[in-house]
């Protein structure tokens, strides 16, 4: 018999929930690290005790954790090896030294100052670890979105990561600027077809893909149009906030933008609107139906300036033709005076039979749908501000 355990990372910890294969009743262990901000925690495809997790405070830093046990217990991965370099730099055992920027590109191009739209040049900084896509066959593998925008990797577990400098050296990284939460590469898409082929997305930079395991890059942006930037299609600038693909149909890529949801058949090369009915086409999260490669997820919200639902009605839309058309899904949610907002990491599947969908909202709540969506439950109230979901399915 599966089970279901979902991995939620919050403002004040993580919290790890299990239920059996109906998804009726849950249980709930946590706070893990308690008061510290849990950007992201996701699990191995390969080994799903082996879960990797963000954990970030604006006075201590970054650091990394692991479990290999389902979420039991917890360490920080090379910090023993770290031990001597970590006592010279004075810097708390585990914390975000093992992220270190290349100073200069495979040219010798100096990568110490970024300039932005308005012209002036900054220091890259290394803020936090926004979010982790373990490897889908090696669990000592997994990549690491950070602020600035950068992608890293580990091939040994979390004990040592190396930067693929090729992304943040980019001929049009001066287009680049942050958007309201930072610049941060908030997205890591693996093909499951192809193990060179890497999907990033940057706010505000836009969709990049890797055809070489992360040595160059080409941006992926035709289609998109923005009105917040100088040029509204240019080939970087776009605040993408999510991008979802299908591991049948890895070609076909969906999108939620700052405004517009989008869709792509040809592996990024272009996009085009697939925003049709929805009541607002801001939003955060999108998904993908763990099944059915033509059933998308979003929670659309009222703005940019206004992160809450339309209506104050908490309305999860899908659409079963590939964006051709929405319906609201609405039975078990709040339709009044709801207010929350659902962030970009805070949307997953399941792959049990019926799917299942969770989210988690700025309110503490976690939604979860054991029937692809048509009706929800709260299996979990009054948390933390939740920053992300994910889903695993255990034998």
């Amino acid at each position: 018999m599966a089970a279901i355990r979902i991995l939620v990372g919050t403002r004040k910890g993580a919290f790890i929930l299990t239920s059996d294969e109906k998804r009726n009743k849950w249980s709930i262990d946590g706070p893990h690290f308690g008061g510290w901000e849990i950007y992201h925690v996701k699990g191995s495809p390969a080994d799903p005790d082996r879960i990797f997790a963000s954990q970030t405070s604006s006075w201590f830093g970054q650091i990394i954790q692991r479990s290999d046990d389902g979420g039991k217990n917890w360490s920080q991965p090379g910090s023993a090896d770290n031990a001597e370099k970590e006592n010279a730099d004075g810097m708390p055992q585990g914390e975000s030294n093992m992220f270190v920027y290349d100073t200069s590109d495979t040219t010798g191009k100096p990568l110490t100052t970024h300039q932005w739209y308005d012209g002036t040049q900054h220091p890259w900084e290394f803020a936090r670890v926004w979010h982790l896509e373990p490897s889908l066959d090696d669990p000592d593998t997994c990549y690491a979105g950070v602020e600035d925008a950068a992608l890293f990797k580990t091939t040994d577990g979390g004990a040592s990561w190396h930067e693929l400098a090729g992304l943040r050296g980019h001929e049009t990284g001066a287009n680049w600027a942050p958007g309201a939460g930072g610049m941060c590469l908030h997205t890591v898409v693996l093909d499951p077809s192809n193990k060179d082929r890497i999907f990033c997305a940057i706010s505000a930079a836009g969709a990049f893909r890797s055809d070489d395991a992360g040595e160059t890059w080409t941006p992926i942006n035709k289609g998109l149009h923005s009105l917040y930037i100088p040029d509204p299609t240019a080939e970087v600038g776009h605040c993408v906030h999510r991008i979802a693909i299908h591991p049948s149909n890895p070609n076909i890529l969906f999108m939620q933008k700052h405004w517009d949801v989008l869709r792509s058949d040809d592996g990024g090369d272009s996009w085009r609107e697939i925003s049709g009915n929805l009541p607002s086409d801001f939003g955060f999260p999108i998904a993908v139906h763990s099944h059915e490669p033509e059933t998308i997820y979003v929670v659309p919200i009222l703005s940019d300036s206004l992160h809450y639902p339309p209506d104050g009605k908490l309305r999860v839309y899908r659409s079963r033709s590939g964006g051709e058309d929405w319906e609201a899904l609405t039975k078990g949610l709040p339709q009044e005076h709801c207010y929350v907002n659902v962030l970009r990491d805070a949307m997953a599947v399941d792959t049990a039979d019926p799917c299942g969908v969770y989210f988690g909202t700025t309110g503490g709540q976690v939604y979860a749908s054991n029937d692809s969506g048509d009706s929800w439950q709260a299996i979990v109230r009054d948390l933390p501000a939740v920053l992300s979901v994910e889903a695993q399915t255990l034998d």
